[in-house]
This record gives C-alpha cells, sequence and structure tokens, in this order.
C-alpha cells in the first residue's frame, strides 16, 4: 500500500537571510522570529500526524542539519539547486511511491485539516493546488500515478502570476482540484492581518 506524503518546504530561519519583503516591513529580527515561530508551529502541527509521512526539505541544504526541535519521525532533507519550481518539483519526486502535497511554512492559517483534504482531491485529480489571494498558491500536490509529475514550465514565481502561469503550462489531460484558499505572510500589511490571529 502506498503512503501519503507531506513536504514541508522552508528556509533555515537566520537573522538576515529569507523573508526579506517582510524583514523590509517590519525588521530583520521580527522577519526571522516569525520565520522560526512558524516553523517550529508547522512542525508540530503537521509532522506528528499518523494521516501521512512528513518531511521537511530545506534550504540552505548545507545547513538542515542545525534544526533542533524537529519530530523525531520527521525526515529532513535538502531542497537542491535550481529556481522555486526546480526545488519544489526536486522535493515532491524525491518522496517515496505515493501522492505527495508540499506547502510552505509561513502560512498561519494551515492546519491538518487542510492537508486531509488536499489529498482527498488527489483522489479524483492528478494535482491539486491551493490557491492564495496575492495569484499565488500555497499548497501543490500530485497523485504521481499513472505517470510523473509533469516540469512546471516557466513561471513568474512569487508574484501575481503563479498559479496562472503554472495552470498554462500544464497538460491539458491533466485534472486539476482546487483546496480551500490560504494566505502566507510575505509583506508587512499580511503580517499585520494574518499573524496576530494566531498568537505571532
Amino acid at each position: 500500500m502506498t503512503r501519503r506524503h507531506l513536504v514541508l518546504f522552508a528556509r533555515l530561519p537566520a537573522l538576515g537571510t529569507g523573508k526579506r519583503r517582510l524583514a523590509r516591513d517590519i525588521g530583520d529580527v521580527a522577519a526571522a522570529r516569525f520565520e522560526r515561530q512558524m516553523l517550529l508551529v508547522m512542525m508540530r502541527r503537521l509532522g506528528r500526524d499518523r494521516r501521512w509521512h512528513a518531511r521537511l526539505a530545506l534550504t540552505p541544504d548545507r545547513r538542515h542539519h542545525r534544526l533542533r526541535d524537529r519530530p523525531r519521525r520527521l525526515v529532513v532533507t535538502g531542497q537542491g539547486a535550481g529556481d522555486l519550481g526546480t526545488r519544489m518539483r526536486h522535493a515532491l519526486l524525491a518522496c517515496p511511491p505515493g501522492p505527495a502535497v508540499l506547502v510552505g511554512s509561513d502560512i498561519p492559517a494551515l492546519a491538518a485539516d487542510h492537508i486531509a483534504a488536499a489529498f482527498r482531491l488527489l483522489g479524483r485529480h492528478h494535482l491539486v493546488l491551493g490557491p492564495a489571494e496575492d495569484g499565488g498558491f500555497w499548497l501543490i500536490g500530485a497523485r504521481r500515478s499513472p505517470g510523473p509529475l509533469p516540469p512546471f514550465g516557466r513561471v513568474r514565481w512569487s508574484g501575481t502570476h503563479a498559479l496562472a502561469d503554472l495552470l498554462a503550462n500544464l497538460p491539458r489531460r491533466l485534472s486539476v482540484g482546487f483546496a480551500t484558499g490560504l494566505d502566507d505572510v510575505d509583506d508587512g500589511p499580511a503580517f499585520r492581518r494574518l499573524a496576530p490571529r494566531r498568537g505571532f
């Protein structure tokens, strides 16, 4: 029996790296603190659930061994080289056989029920996407059977066209299901709107 796989896709929190738009709005220290707290929350919230095998794909690759406080069952790997799409595709393809779902670690409202619903959608579709209000997406999942995950093609990552570009590049034969819309925290306005409700 194939198992479900969840990939938590994240940057190892460090002062002055990652979340640059957020850091410009709220400062480097606050941005790094938010990134660290969110990663810990997501590992606890999603990494212990026995409905799937959880993996943490981190960048930079050479530093992923420094991560502390992770659930014992959580497999930690590097993301590899390339642009965002290449690294996400690599993280999904690196999972053992079975349906796989990938999410970021900066989505305060994300809960285990959202992941379970995405896996249910993969029972009816080849791919599942979680749309975000900013035109991107917070989740991508693939059944990975009978065929492999297709290339993402040319996508304007981290912008308002990411979801539309990805959909335009997919082969027409693939069925796509859509998960509930959720939003990540990329800048100050999103932080002020989303993070305080979750205690950050």
